[in-house]
């Protein structure tokens, strides 16, 4: 019994040293950041990735309408992003915004950008995890969520 004890002990370290190690690493900004040729990169073939700019259901998602002027809907983006848990805005230039978002456990790391695209009148935008291959539908959900409340806060 007792060596049993020492046993998940040892185990319960391991396992403990492991996620603070995990939560500790961040993975660098990968180099598909930003806006080129007036759009932002295409989604990987993995499905941890959505984007305005796709075309195949796995990744493809509508851009947001642009109501109001483009500066009104960065200051709407920019408040939606930050009131949301867990996030940080990297870049804030006329036009364009790069948040980054940590999941809650295990601080896996989401790139979420957008693209205010005032000649068509939309915002267009791409999330995706940084490591892995599935996010579970993290970012569909959060950009559903983002529209959402973007869509009912003009």
């Amino acid at each position: 019994m007792k060596r049993l004890l020492i046993v998940v002990g040892v185990l319960a370290v391991a396992v403990v040293g492991l996620i603070l190690a995990v939560r500790s690493y961040k993975p660098p900004t990968p180099e598909n950041i930003g806006v080129t040729n007036g759009q932002l990169a295409p989604c990987p073939d993995s499905p941890n990735c959505v984007s305005s700019y796709a075309t195949d259901p796995e990744h493809a998602m509508d851009p947001l309408p642009l109501t109001g002027s483009a500066s009104e809907a960065q200051d709407r983006l920019v408040q939606i992003v930050m009131s949301m848990p867990r996030t940080e805005i990297v870049v804030n230039e006329p036009g364009y915004i790069h948040a980054e978002f940590r999941s809650q456990i295990m601080d896996f790391m989401d790139d979420v950008e957008f693209y205010i695209d005032e000649e068509a009148q939309v915002v267009h935008f791409r999330a995706a995890a940084r490591l892995g291959r599935s996010d579970m539908g993290v970012n569909r959900q959060r950009m559903e969520e983002i529209g959402t409340a973007f869509a009912t806060n003009p």
